[in-house]
């Protein structure tokens, strides 16, 4: 595989930016197994966005030849409060999150925050360093990464070692490649810009589009804003223990306002999971409705939608269908004890 195929592979959705696209031609010019990581928060039933878009976008990785690792970390989810913030359950649902990237992108490394920290004994005077070279307001500033506002009024000191702990890691990991969704942006560009101060190797930033809420868009002065895909909303999306009839109920009530092709949550699905799994989609419906019709290419897909030409209705039985396929195989694997679930449960 030549560097434009790897470039390609990278590149292809749900991938919406890459910092820079010229750094990571050099550097699989100059590296042909570089290593790539993404770090995850533990927390709640893995779902559509965490797991499975995540997933797919690793795989592309991977067959680029990238070393993947998933950098599971449980310190985090303990400095942000996931979990209720206790040990035991973060411990065990860790365990519940490595076997499902182990499933799902086979040939990932999984590592373990906690891991990470007993085996590097420099790692914590070199994240006081890294502090030394960040003012409180823009740590303050980096704090959307977890889910918090600049301008809370009650922020523990812990969560302000989060931004740079995070940065450390993907040092000490000796990253190439920094992969997140784009609510992560924000500490990869502090990265590229702190790291030279720290003689340490930058990374290439790689930022996926974070799957929308299915729910109906919120009013926002004179727009509409779709929140994200949440493990504490369970009717915001699509999770990988959601059983079939789960699946198609959800898609038939997401909102999918007919022609509206502007953050449809229905229409990123597709373009971002069916598509990335299957080369055509088809659609079954009555002749008296059009009959049946294929779409070998998202942008066939979206044009007739946009035209009206294919109702939501048609549209959401065929996304759930597919999803089906996809999702089915997973659950029937990636099995919870009832413990498990409980825990999870009392915890999100």
């Amino acid at each position: 595989m030549d560097v434009e195929e790897k470039v390609s592979l990278i590149e292809r959705p749900p991938t919406e930016e890459i910092v820079t696209r010229d750094e990571l031609i050099e550097l699989f010019k100059t590296n042909s197994r570089p290593k790539h990581y993404i770090g995850l928060e533990i927390s709640g039933f893995l779902h559509l966005g965490s797991l499975i878009s995540t997933g797919f976008k690793i795989n592309d990785f991977l067959k680029a030849g990238v070393r993947c690792t998933v950098f599971l970390a449980d310190w985090h989810t303990l400095i942000n409060d996931k979990l209720g913030g206790d040990w035991e359950t973060i411990s065990k649902v860790s365990q519940y999150y490595a076997d499902a990237f182990r499933l799902v992108c086979p040939g990932v490394e999984i590592v373990l925050g906690s891991d990470l920290y007993s085996s590097k004994k420099e790692y914590w005077l070199e994240l006081v360093k890294l502090t030394k070279h960040m003012s409180l307001a823009r740590t303050m500033r980096t704090l959307t990464i977890m889910g918090r506002s600049e301008t809370e009024e009650k922020i523990d000191l812990a969560k302000l070692l989060y931004p740079p702990m995070q940065a450390t890691d993907i040092h000490f990991l000796d990253i190439d490649i920094a992969h997140a969704g784009m609510d992560q942006r924000k500490i990869h560009m502090l990265a590229r810009e702190l790291f030279p101060k720290m003689k340490w190797k930058v990374p290439v930033a790689v930022h996926h589009r974070l799957l929308p809420s299915l729910s109906e868009p919120e009013a926002i002065s004179d727009s509409k804003s779709l929140g994200k895909m949440s493990k504490s909303s369970p009717s915001s999306g699509i999770f990988v223990h959601d059983s079939d009839d789960d699946i198609r109920s959800k898609l038939k009530k997401a909102w999918c306002e007919e022609g509206n092709i502007k953050d449809n949550p229905v229409l990123e699905i597709a373009k971002h999971v069916i598509y990335h799994e299957f080369d055509e989609i088809s659609v079954e419906r009555p002749a008296k409705f059009g009959g049946n019709v294929a779409y070998s290419s998202y942008s066939q897909l979206e044009s007739d939608f946009m035209q009206k030409k294919l109702h939501p209705t048609d549209l959401k039985q065929t996304v759930a269908n597919y999803l089906i396929k996809i999702i089915h195989p997973i659950r029937e694997k990636l099995i919870l004890n009832k413990k498990l679930v409980e825990i999870i449960k009392k915890s999100t």
